[in-house]
């Protein structure tokens, strides 16, 4: 199955990208990222800044255990829910598809998304 995602932060930013990368790569080997990008937050008022990433992959796992996967490593950056209402982002990574079935439909409208999977046809 091709599965996409996307991965963000706004809070350690380049540590917590850099773990994203390497553990979905020991995770999913031939994952390929996109080019990191510097956004400003959409539905924040904490002023920090995110960098995003959108990744594709190949796996015979189902989406249920991509998902358990992708939220572990969430919790390996250090990410906890309480942070959430402080508009902390440590490391968000989402599955936004999976073969032709869309999790994520607004997100794969988003600029930044589309400008990384046009990298990574």
């Amino acid at each position: 199955m091709d599965y996409t995602i996307s991965i963000g932060s706004n809070e350690q930013r380049r540590e917590n990208m850099e773990l994203a990368r390497r553990r979905l790569t020991e995770l999913f080997p031939g994952i390929r990222f996109s080019e990191e990008e510097e956004t400003e937050p959409l539905f924040f008022h904490r002023p920090n800044l995110f960098s995003n990433q959108v990744a594709r992959f190949v796996s015979d796992n189902p989406a249920e255990e991509i998902t358990v996967c992708l939220k572990t490593i969430e919790r390996e950056a250090g990410r906890k829910p309480e942070e959430k209402e402080r508009e902390i982002v440590r490391l968000d990574i989402d599955l936004l598809s999976c073969d032709e079935t869309v999790y994520k439909p607004k997100e794969l409208k988003r600029g930044y998304i589309l400008r990384g999977l046009k990298q990574l046809l």
